[in-house]
């Protein structure tokens, strides 16, 4: 039997890269999820300078790169650095994991909360680095299923509240107390023995969360965002998140677009771009390659070992339900329930239906290259 995977009790930032089968990787997180296009093309020379000549979109909507040699770390920092894409503090960063909704406006709530939040975070208590924030403060809820552990949403009214993750409903708050609800919050997490467990959906199933910030009930999921048209350029997807640089560079320049917001899903949306043809990239909904989430997999990744990607592609295409290829049981890819969870170990995979890479499989020992869905 292979050994337990190694679970880090930390996410790979720029000042913080973790080390990976084929070099460092290194992740960006770029304010408010924006880039310029001008940004965005440097990070598509940069991968190609330093890394192995793609970008991965992450599930919190961030920039990593791969293959980064441990002797280019400094030199691709200080890129980053004058780029405005990372803190100057090492701390600030790796507790920056902040979602945004896509149609925030300069000036709006959403903007001016992110503001307070980042003056917010070095007063915070050292929460642990895996912990992050949804600002779901939009026209529509579109972060519900986004990894976060302070969510700051609306109610069916449009007020505004606070809900822990993990709790059904939230404590009702202004503009003006928002940041100090969110310290409250997080010291009582701290206090209760959360860093033990490290996120706070996990820390609910065993600490009651007092009954006054459960009051308030925040408004339904908003129509899910899908690749196609949207105002002022196109939404698009990256299948398994992986961005190819020459296509971005390429879908950049003869798109005239001038920004790129991040978004969940392995999304991104395109903004002041005319698209008519966007190679290497998914342009339509409902397509497979969104449906499939996997991570990079052997020999990629040290934990894994199998491949990943090449199976879940074809699986993509037999099923309509929601899958997840993991490579080893930390499910970084999708590290949530499932409708279809196919986990590696030891050079095979185990089946786990409705659930998540740790739990119990209902099959193991499954053959990667013989498998189908209509196996199971």
């Amino acid at each position: 039997m292979s050994a337990p995977p190694i679970v880090k009790g930390w996410c790979p930032g720029a000042h913080r890269p973790m080390m990976s089968g084929d070099g460092l990787v290194v992740r960006v997180r770029p304010f408010r999820a924006e880039l310029t296009a001008a940004q965005a093309l440097a990070l598509c020379d940069l991968a190609e300078r330093f890394g192995n000549g793609t970008l991965d979109l992450t599930s919190r909507a961030n920039l990593q790169f791969r293959g980064v040699a441990e002797a280019d770390h400094a030199a691709l920092l200080a890129e980053l650095d004058a780029l405005g894409l990372i803190d100057a503090d090492p701390a600030v960063e790796g507790h920056r994991n902040i979602l945004m909704p896509p149609d925030w406006e300069q000036g709006d709530l959403t903007d001016r909360l992110y503001t307070a939040l980042l003056d917010t975070l070095p007063r915070l208590p050292d929460l642990p680095e895996k912990m992050g924030f949804a600002l779901d403060t939009g026209r529509g809820a579109h972060l519900r299923a986004g990894s976060a552990d302070f969510r700051f949403e609306r109610d069916n009214h449009g007020a505004l509240l606070l809900r822990a993750d993990g709790a059904a409903r939230g404590h009702p708050v202004t503009e003006d107390t928002a940041m100090q609800a969110l310290t409250e919050m997080a010291d009582w997490f701290i206090a209760t023995g959360g860093r033990d467990t490290g996120r706070m959906s996990r820390h609910l199933r065993q600490v009651a969360l007092p009954g006054d910030w459960q009051t308030a009930a925040p408004r339904p999921d908003g129509v899910p965002l899908s690749p196609g048209p949207a105002p002022d350029g196109p939404i698009l997807g990256a299948a398994f998140g992986k961005i190819d640089t020459h296509a971005l560079r390429t879908l950049l320049t003869s798109s005239k677009a001038t920004h790129l917001r991040l978004m969940l899903n392995r999304l991104f949306w395109l903004r002041g771009a005319q698209v008519t043809n966007a190679p290497g990239f998914v342009t339509k909904a409902n397509d497979p390659a969104l449906r499939a989430h996997a991570c990079p997999g052997a020999p990629f990744c040290p934990q894994a070992t199998v491949e990943t990607r090449p199976l879940a592609t074809r699986l993509a295409r037999q099923t309509s339900k929601p899958l997840h290829v993991s490579g080893c049981a930390k499910g970084c890819a999708l590290p949530r329930p499932c409708a279809l969870t196919l986990t590696g170990r030891d050079g095979a995979f185990d089946l786990v239906e409705n659930g998540a890479p740790w739990d119990a499989p209902s099959r193991t020992a499954l053959d990667p290259t013989t498998l189908t869905l209509k196996d199971l």
